[in-house]
């Protein structure tokens, strides 16, 4: 295994590599009139390469879903390293402030600010991945970001429909970040309102340890059958107390929010909703019975 000499601890420096980025780059922005930041100070997590989670998903997704051996392998096929040598590094980018205060007046259509985080805060996302492959690489790390892959592709589900090679969202919860929502949202310590991404390096890091028991442990709909706050968020009806309906909700992106987009905000190749990530009370924490009460109070 490559283990550089000059990283005493490579949790704390890729830790710090990540938060370093977000919090002091200037490509961390908005591309808006006052250069406001997309992502507020990220979580970052790690989970081994041989974690049994990789394969579940494999085996549940569907088997065109990566592990982490097997997206590492098409990029260095000349390296074989075992899957307990390699670590997927994980972080999730919490929006701003501003950007969720503006989006939870929405009812319809998403605000301005969100929408750039949607595409601008995620062209930030790829520039970090893209910096995290090279800091390692400058360190003598082989290490690759599924998501920047030529290999990467979308792929359809017999179980759950749109589906890809790779899933931020499902590395993070591998990786000790967070349970997943009614909406399939990710519910973080610091909310659902955020984005994620991953790398996968051959360098062995301790795991993250995972607070939770099941996917669905940080959403009350699940754990203690309150909240749903989500279902009446969605304006295209796209969220019941059965799940999410993942063509409903890219109908609705693709035709009425397109349009809206465009027309309101001149922005090209738009994108965006995140009506279902605010003005719910798993917009910033891990909502608690007594948050969601108060959330729900006249």
């Amino acid at each position: 295994m490559e283990n550089p000499k000059d990283i005493k601890n490579p949790a704390q420096w890729l830790e710090a590599t990540i938060k370093d980025f977000i919090n002091t780059s200037p490509q961390n922005t908005l591309k808006n009139k006052d250069q406001e930041k997309a992502w507020l100070d990220p979580l970052v997590g790690f989970s081994r390469g041989n974690d049994s989670l990789y394969q579940e998903f494999n085996e549940k997704i569907g088997g065109f879903h990566w592990t982490p051996r097997e997206v590492f392998n098409l990029t260095f096929p000349e390296v074989k390293p075992d899957p307990e040598q390699l670590t997927v590094i994980s972080w999730t980018l919490p929006q701003t402030e501003v950007t969720k205060a503006d989006n939870r007046e929405q009812a319809v259509y998403p605000s301005e600010r969100w929408v750039r985080a949607r595409i601008y805060g995620e062209e930030v996302n790829e520039k970090l991945r893209a910096h995290v492959v090279e800091k390692l690489s400058q360190s003598g790390i082989k290490a690759v970001a599924p998501m920047l892959s030529p290999h990467w592709r979308r792929e359809t589900s017999e179980r759950y429909g749109y589906a890809s090679t790779w899933s931020e969202r499902h590395a993070a919860y591998a990786s000790g970040l967070g349970t997943f929502g009614l909406c399939d949202g990710l519910i973080t310590p610091k909310g659902k309102a955020m984005r994620c991404g991953s790398v996968v390096a051959h360098i062995e890091i301790t795991p993250t340890q995972r607070p939770y028991r099941d996917h669905h442990e940080y959403c009350p709909f699940f754990t203690q059958g309150i909240c749903g706050s989500c279902i009446q968020r969605c304006p295209a009806g796209a969220i019941t107390e059965a799940g999410h309906d993942k063509v409903k909700c890219a109908t609705y992106l693709r035709g009425p929010v397109t349009s809206y987009i465009q027309s309101h905000y001149g922005i090209d190749n738009p994108r965006g909703c995140g009506l279902c990530q605010t003005k719910v009370p798993c917009e910033s924490k891990i909502p608690t019975k007594h948050d969601v009460e108060l959330y729900e109070s006249p």
